[in-house]
């Protein structure tokens, strides 16, 4: 594996970290203020339409998609540092280059799995950040750790399916500019139990779809990931062609949509212990306590060092396995991406907690960013798979090596 970045990553980071530092980072206070103002958690304030147009200028643009069709055509590998660098104001940079969940893994789903129908209706408008879309998987009636245990129903009535069943966490569903439902759901429950389930298309204002309430996160609405949604799918009926694939490949089109999304939700959080420590250095720095700086507090040098030591490690399993995707693809990616998932999350969630214990009361009030980044960190031990699930999955494979 080559350590160095190739010429056109180096020459994208560059604009990135300049759009960061002249557009984003000025923005992120701006969108605070006109969320407030709006009256509404889930509100898309002005400034983020400022910010796409800005980083369409510069050439900023569906960076994620390796499908030089639709996308930048950049390798898991060339997009892990961008990536990472979004994740220094995941709020707003990712959504901002539209390269936001639940969008990215939707438009690779659609590229990948969709009809030409499919990705002329939804794939083009979303390449363009026209509209948004929701991915509805989770239920709240199952433990859905196990996907095998979704129950919304999906049954062919002639030309048509007709969907019933409740969904939540149902990410992207609260955005105002959300067109589009994916939704997974059982076709038959008799199949053998990882194809009992198929993925459909959902337009918003179907008849019969009804989103109950945002849920939020922490307190936070999340709403620059579109929010997340309870949603009832009540004999909502869409045409036949709406399936995506086949019938019972539901449950293979999740776990192909998922991998990818889970290294990118990996190369961000990198990005976000990034940020967390460069303003816990500058605080320490800056704080007097007790007659001298934080700095030179014996325990904060500790932080400090031992937050380094992680980051560095986190990012190397990460462009380790951005480059077996690249290699040997998804598949064969399986066991690293599994080990990111486990081991980034908290090495993030570690280092953000240092940063807001360095800052006392101002860590966790609205001042910074580290209480939003802390519970984006801490949620994404339990999205795209619980750590636990994880763990175990990791350990069976192991195992297998000397049974």
């Amino acid at each position: 594996m080559e350590f160095a970045y190739d010429d056109r990553t180096v020459e994208l980071r560059q604009r990135l970290e300049a759009f960061l530092t002249e557009c984003v980072y000025p923005a992120e206070p701006v969108h605070h203020e006109q969320v407030a103002a709006a009256g509404d958690p889930w509100a898309r304030p002005p400034v983020m339409a400022e910010l796409k147009a800005q980083a369409r200028e510069r050439g900023l643009w569906n960076l994620f998609l390796p499908d030089a069709r639709y996308g930048a055509g950049l390798t898991n590998l060339q997009y892990a540092p961008l990536a990472e660098l979004t994740g220094r104001s995941p709020h707003l940079a990712p959504e901002a280059l539209n390269c936001a969940a639940p969008d990215t893994g939707n438009m690779e789903l659609l590229a990948e799995f969709g009809s030409e129908e499919q990705r002329k209706q939804w794939l083009m408008p979303l390449l363009a950040g026209e509209i948004r879309s929701a991915f509805c998987m989770t239920e709240p009636e199952v433990a859905s750790s196990d996907a095998t245990n979704i129950a919304t129903r999906i049954t062919r009535d002639g030309d048509h399916y007709v969907i019933n069943g409740r969904k939540w966490w149902s990410s992207g569903a609260m955005d105002p500019r959300c067109e589009i439902f994916i939704v997974m759901g059982k076709t038959d429950p008799d199949a053998d139990r990882h194809r009992q389930q198929s993925m459909i298309l959902v337009p918003r204002d179907t008849p019969g779809v009804t989103v109950r309430r945002g849920m939020r996160v922490f307190g936070y609405s999340d709403a620059p990931h579109g929010g997340h949604a309870e949603i009832d799918f009540s004999d909502v009926r869409v045409p036949v062609d709406n399936l995506v694939g086949e019938e019972g490949t539901g449950f293979a089109i999740a776990q192909a949509r998922l991998g990818p999304g889970r290294i990118h939700h990996c190369m961000r959080l990198v990005g976000m212990a990034e940020r967390a420590l460069e303003l816990l250095c500058r605080r320490v720095l800056d704080r007097i306590a007790f007659g001298r700086p934080l700095a030179e507090q014996g325990v904060v040098r500790e932080w400090i060092a031992e937050s380094r030591v992680r980051i560095e490690q986190a990012r190397l399993l990460v462009l380790k396995t951005a480059w077996l995707m690249d290699t040997v693809g998804n598949k064969g990616a399986h066991t690293e991406i599994q080990a990111i998932k486990i081991a980034t999350p908290l090495m993030a969630e570690w280092v953000i907690d240092k940063a807001i214990q360095a800052y006392g009361g101002a860590g966790v009030s609205q001042d910074t960013p580290l209480a939003e980044l802390w519970a984006a960190a801490r949620t994404l031990r339990l999205a795209d798979g619980p750590d636990e699930v994880h763990r175990a999955s990791l350990a069976r494979r192991e195992l297998r090596r000397w049974s």
